[in-house]
């Protein structure tokens, strides 16, 4: 009979549902009698029955259940098909495990260029990387403020927020990236808790979290999708409580050499959607309550001032004057509309939770904490 850590099961709800759940040693059972399986003490809260947003929630769910062959039985338990990498890839995720290759945790390794983007695919199986490249959240400090980290992946965005005092929960559809998340937090010795779980259903009781932050996430939503997700991200933020979201800039300089190459179609399965800022605010005020966009970089979709010293000499210089171009949108608003990452930021209000009917006040602060 499996261990579960309780702030699971007093803060878990089923995602479809939004009752409570119990833990039978194996499982997670809701009140209807859905099952959602725990996995070496991480709670699979994906739902079956929807179409999924990207591959890896398949791969990850068909995993959890046993119904997938272990393909990774020549070495450490890395769950690789979770991973939504190329078998190539797998293979050298393998070997650097093996042979004690890898200074960081080699699933990190293998998948940093497809969480950080396309400027740090030099990393990728790079066994001279000895730390993480974990960016600089751009949140006010908190004295233990619970954040969700919607998307977290292998996590750099969750431990960059647990240094800035928050309590942070990271969710992911992928397993192996959750579990190598877990694994490295445990490394910088933080408690931060994980759930693989899908953004539009998410698993949380209502008025629960201080803020929700994304990266790199969202913006690979259809439109759909987006509200779906933000009007779950007001379900489980307290009132005044903060959604934090990058998203893809239709006007920005290279986002528009991205539609232009894929001749303005509409996105397919995971590609980038592209929105204008008008549209971006009124989805998020409508769902959460007032927002705001500001800058986050030029030129593409990624790039952290914090990270110049990982970058490439060529791309040196495209990050100094990105990272210039964004501190003078602080001063000349005008230049967000050509940003290429953005992000919107959000407060629920008072209205938007009765809208919901999620909690009043900060009733739920004494289960928030760790």
């Amino acid at each position: 009979m499996a261990d579960l850590d309780p702030w699971y099961l007093q803060n878990l709800v089923c995602p479809l549902t939004k009752t409570a759940l119990v833990f039978d040693g194996k499982d997670l059972v809701s009140e209807a009698g859905r099952r959602y399986p725990v996995v070496e003490g991480i709670p699979v809260l994906l739902l079956d029955d929807v179409p999924q947003t990207h591959g890896v929630a398949r791969t990850s769910l068909d995993r959890a259940l046993g119904r997938t062959e272990v393909i990774d039985q020549r070495g450490p338990e890395y769950y690789l098909e979770t991973l939504g990498i190329s078998s190539k890839e797998k293979q050298e995720l393998v070997r650097l495990a093996k042979a004690g290759l890898a200074r960081i945790d080699p699933v990190a390794l293998m998948i940093i260029g497809a969480t950080s983007g396309s400027s740090y695919k030099h990393l990728i199986g790079n066994p001279k990387l000895s730390e993480y490249p974990i960016p600089e959240i751009s949140l006010p400090s908190a004295s233990g403020a619970l954040l969700l980290d919607l998307g977290c992946n292998w996590g750099r965005w969750s431990i960059s927020a647990a240094r800035n005092g928050y309590s942070v929960v990271g969710l992911d559809p992928s397993l192996g990236a959750v579990l190598a998340a877990r694994r490295i937090a445990r490394d910088f010795k933080m408690d931060v808790k994980y759930v693989v779980g899908d953004g539009r259903f998410l698993p949380f009781r209502d008025g629960v979290f201080d803020c929700v932050y994304s990266y790199s996430v969202v913006q690979h939503f259809s439109k759909e999708d987006v509200f779906q997700t933000l009007s779950e991200c007001a379900r489980i933020l307290k009132t005044k409580g903060v959604a934090k979201v990058q998203m893809a800039n239709a006007c920005g300089i290279r986002s528009l050499q991205h539609q232009m190459r894929r001749r303005f179609r509409e996105a397919r399965d995971f590609e980038v959607r592209y929105w204008t800022l008008p549209e971006m605010r009124s989805a998020f005020e409508r769902t959460v309550g007032p927002a705001s966009v500001s800058t986050d970089c030029y030129f593409g979709l990624g790039w952290q001032w914090s990270d110049f010293r990982y970058m490439r000499t060529i791309h040196k210089p495209i990050l100094l004057l990105s990272e210039a171009l964004r501190r003078l949108s602080n001063w000349l608003p005008p230049l967000r509309f050509f940003a290429d990452s953005v992000f919107c930021t959000a407060t629920k209000n008072s209205r938007s939770a009765l809208k919901r009917g999620a909690p009043m006040g900060d009733s739920v602060t004494s289960t928030s904490a760790f």
